[in-house]
């Protein structure tokens, strides 16, 4: 896939506040895209179809798969989880940056296929931390908050395969450092070239 926009993946064990952040990096950051995955999983009373994903049955997901659509899909807490591989070539063609919020299971699919992918990961600031805020989002019931706190650790493991670690103590510093990888990402030179092409030809014939 050539492109002038660059992929970036985030993950994180849920709480960690990857979505808050995600989203207030997009206000932030003009040119920069959120994919929206399909998923299996029931929606959420504040979630919007189209918005935060598309909400597929597990039938409609099987027949995307066996049709080659997803650039990635997972399995996460018994829901299915995939990204559309045909818009998000587009965007980056278009040259927009695109953002994938994934497990590291799809972190690592993408890195694989898109190895120039650039892999973000987000922990929070300690185990408390991340209990007190699944119970504060008011989301889930004790059991699940509790299915997901025993498989956090497993996920937080993983971190260690990306290429930026960002730690969510504070929310601002954390959405700060988000934003300094994306600015340091566009001003490679290779992404420079592309974009600067006609200043870079008037000032060098």
């Amino acid at each position: 896939m050539t492109s002038t926009g660059t992929l970036y993946t985030v993950s994180a064990p849920s709480g960690a506040g990857k979505t808050s952040l995600v989203n207030a990096l997009t206000a932030r950051c003009e040119g920069l895209r959120v994919s929206v995955s399909h998923t299996t999983r029931p929606m959420r009373s504040a979630e919007t179809e189209g918005v935060n994903y598309h909400f597929v049955s597990e039938t409609v997901f099987e027949e995307m798969l066996n049709r080659a659509e997803f650039l990635e899909h997972a399995q996460v807490f018994g829901n299915l989880y995939g990204t559309s591989g045909v818009w998000l070539e587009e965007q980056l063609e278009r040259g927009l940056d695109v953002i994938l919020e994934i497990d590291w299971q799809g972190a690592r699919q993408v890195k694989q296929l898109l190895p120039e992918t650039q892999s973000i990961f987000i922990l929070p600031p300690s185990r408390q931390a991340l209990q007190q805020r699944l119970s504060l989002r008011g989301q889930d019931d004790p059991a699940i908050i509790e299915s997901r706190m025993n498989g956090a650790v497993a996920e937080m493991s993983h971190y260690v395969e990306s290429d930026f670690l960002v730690v969510n103590k504070d929310f601002n510093q954390a959405l700060d450092e988000l934003q300094s990888i994306i600015v340091s990402q566009r001003l490679r030179t290779v992404r420079q070239q592309t974009m600067l092409s006609d200043m870079l030809q008037s000032l060098l014939k």
